[in-house]
């Protein structure tokens, strides 16, 4: 954070050059980033501070191991109500028994100095949260000038399922972080999906490109992923030759039907999936939160009984919200949304693996905002 937050030491930028050159060897190496036990790898998220309401201080955190049970790397900040102020910190990690000490050993980089913006310096305490592959931190800052404190709430990319599937077999791959954008190619050209999971079928091991929505920085980068392929995919049938058309006889006359008693028939609901997405417009959540109101229930009872009877269908649920405050608050928000419906659903009986999840925040409006009708959910049919 700045004094916004860090450092007044003077620094050479040698250190940042070796660390640019020796980044993409770590990344590109194999398991041990990945381990039960290692923090290392690229974490993504937030500082703020309880001193300052609404102030933001989005944070880029690139870990390797080191020697014995230490790490180092770079923390890359951002002001997040001041384009152009930015810092690089040279930092080393030890394990501890919840998590790590970090502490910030210089700054290799700085843009937006000035005489009453500053970054702070000192030492971060973070705890780990292994099932989220998060990091949260409690900041220690020297005493200089407004320092003395910050939180830190980061997130790892790390893949959660089975890192070897079966070929040609529809397989649902998972991965931890927030706003999970899912990339076939390094250049993020190629868009797969969004979300936690993914639902694919693969005939060869593939590598896919994963970035986070949470307070993304200038310095974010993708997280590559890569799932094994085990066996081959079966070679197909050859087509059968059809057998010449046989004249079917004519059907037999059915009986009349007896007359209905128009005054007790109740017609069935309509579906409530479709190919195309539905909005659930009695779906609504508290202000602000993602807590469901007692309105959002036979709704979601009705979607719960459909996908019963239709043991096939999975769904792919996209929570949104209004335009009124922060982009990245709202797609946070949306996820979480999104998340909620899933959640109720998967109580009453519905299977976690035909649902998946994302959020679009406020990109997506149906009306010109403010419209409370743009905090919405919607479901569509997926394969």
């Amino acid at each position: 954070m700045t004094s916004v937050s860090c450092s007044l030491l003077p620094v050479r930028f040698f250190p940042y050059l070796l660390w640019l050159v020796a980044a993409p060897l770590w990344l590109a190496a194999p398991a041990r980033a990945q381990s039960t036990t290692s923090l290392a790898g690229i974490w993504q998220g937030v500082e703020t501070d309880s001193d300052e309401p609404g102030a933001t201080w989005p944070a880029l955190m690139r870990l390797q191991n080191g020697r014995e049970n230490s790490l180092f790397g770079v923390l890359y900040q951002e002001a997040g109500n001041r384009p152009g102020v930015s810092v690089m910190f040279q930092v080393q990690a030890s394990r501890t028994a919840t998590g790590l000490r970090l502490d910030q050993v210089r700054k290799l980089n700085e843009t937006g100095r000035s005489r009453s913006s500053y970054w702070c310096e000192g030492a971060i305490t973070f705890s780990y949260d292994a099932q989220e592959e998060k990091l949260t931190g409690r900041a220690t800052y020297d005493p200089v000038g407004d320092c003395n404190h910050g939180s830190f709430t980061l997130y790892r990319v790390k893949l959660k399922s089975a890192a070897t599937v079966p070929a040609a077999v529809a397989t649902t791959i998972r991965v931890s972080g927030r706003a999970v954008r899912w990339y076939a190619d390094a250049e993020l050209k190629q868009p797969l999906a969004s979300g936690n999971e993914y639902r694919t079928k693969l005939s060869k091991t593939t590598t896919f490109y994963l970035t986070q929505g949470y307070y993304p920085t200038r310095e974010s980068a993708a997280v590559p992923i890569t799932v094994r392929v085990s066996g081959t995919a079966p070679k197909p049938a050859p087509p059968k030759t059809a057998a010449p058309p046989v004249a079917a006889p004519p059907p037999p006359t059915a009986p009349p039907l007896p007359p209905l008693d128009t005054a007790r028939r109740v017609p069935a609901p309509p579906p409530v999936v479709t190919e195309t997405p539905v909005v659930l417009p009695t779906v609504l959540f508290r202000l602000g939160t993602a807590e469901l109101l007692a309105e959002a229930f036979p709704a979601l009872n009705q979607l719960a009984a459909e996908l019963r009877q239709r043991p096939a269908l999975r769904l792919q649920i996209a929570g949104h919200t209004d335009r009124i405050g922060e982009p990245q608050k709202n797609l946070v928000l949306s996820e979480q949304r999104a998340e909620a419906v899933k959640t109720y659903l998967v109580k009453v009986g519905v299977d976690a693996t035909r649902l998946r999840t994302v959020g679009y925040g406020d990109a997506r409006p149906l009306f010109p905002s403010p419209d409370a009708r743009n905090r919405r959910v919607e479901v569509a049919e997926v394969q």
